[in-house]
């Protein structure tokens, strides 16, 4: 693999991804999503959660949309995907107050205490407010704390457009779709994937020339790969 040395003190904004970045919970997810689909039988439960991870970092208001239409149409009524995000946030807040903060996170806030911190994630927005209150991680991000149901691409322009992002950014993530917003949206990108759910990750890096680290304590040196 390509070794790469990365400064952040050339950034004023930092933009970091949720799951799998900041707090260990891509696991959590994927089991929330396995539990609210299981009503609806193992099989079709299996499929959603194998369609959370081959899709992370959407929301899971598309998610469950893709779950009524392509897995269970037949079983499909009214109201049902409220039913579903009910019992999927249930276990998600449960798994998001207990899972583990990233080591080295408030090492790396200390290092970049120049630069600016948000949070753009695929989680709902409210939900994300108040886990990081109630874990006292929100103080860190002080360029604001933004999720579903916008997605990653339409936060980050409307950050971006009105100076909340600077030019000198770099995205955090764990996910392709990570990836995909971070360079649509003209921003640096770096890969972590000690907690990433990406198949076959370093090829993946390595044929699109991606910087990856493991976590964010491996930030705080001066040099990942």
């Amino acid at each position: 693999m390509t070794s790469f040395k990365f400064d952040l003190s050339n950034y004023s904004t930092l933009v970091f991804d949720c799951d799998g970045v900041v707090l260990n919970s891509n696991k959590v997810k994927t089991q929330a999503f396995y539990q609210a689909a299981l009503p609806y039988g193992k099989q079709a439960a299996e499929a959603l959660a194998k369609y959370h991870v081959e899709n992370g970092g959407i929301s899971r208001y598309k998610k469950f949309s893709y779950f009524l239409e392509h897995i269970i149409p037949q079983q499909t009524n009214e109201g049902l995907i409220d039913t579903l995000l009910s019992v999927y946030a249930n276990h998600v807040q449960e798994g998001l107050l207990s899972c583990e903060i990233a080591p080295g996170i408030y090492d790396l806030r200390q290092e970049t205490e120049h630069a600016k911190w948000l949070i753009v994630s695929g989680g709902d927005e409210n939900e994300l407010r108040s886990i990081f209150e109630i874990r006292n991680i929100s103080s860190m991000f002080d360029g604001g704390i933004f999720g579903s149901p916008d997605t990653k691409e339409h936060i980050l322009s409307r950050e971006q457009s009105n100076g909340n992002i600077s030019p000198s950014s770099l995205f955090l993530g764990d996910s392709k779709y990570d990836h995909q917003a971070a360079t649509g949206a003209n921003m640096d990108f770096i890969f972590l994937n000690k907690w990433s759910e990406v198949n076959n990750w370093q090829q993946w890096c390595e044929d699109k020339k991606i910087r990856h680290s493991s976590d964010l304590s491996s930030l705080t040196s001066p040099s990942c790969s």
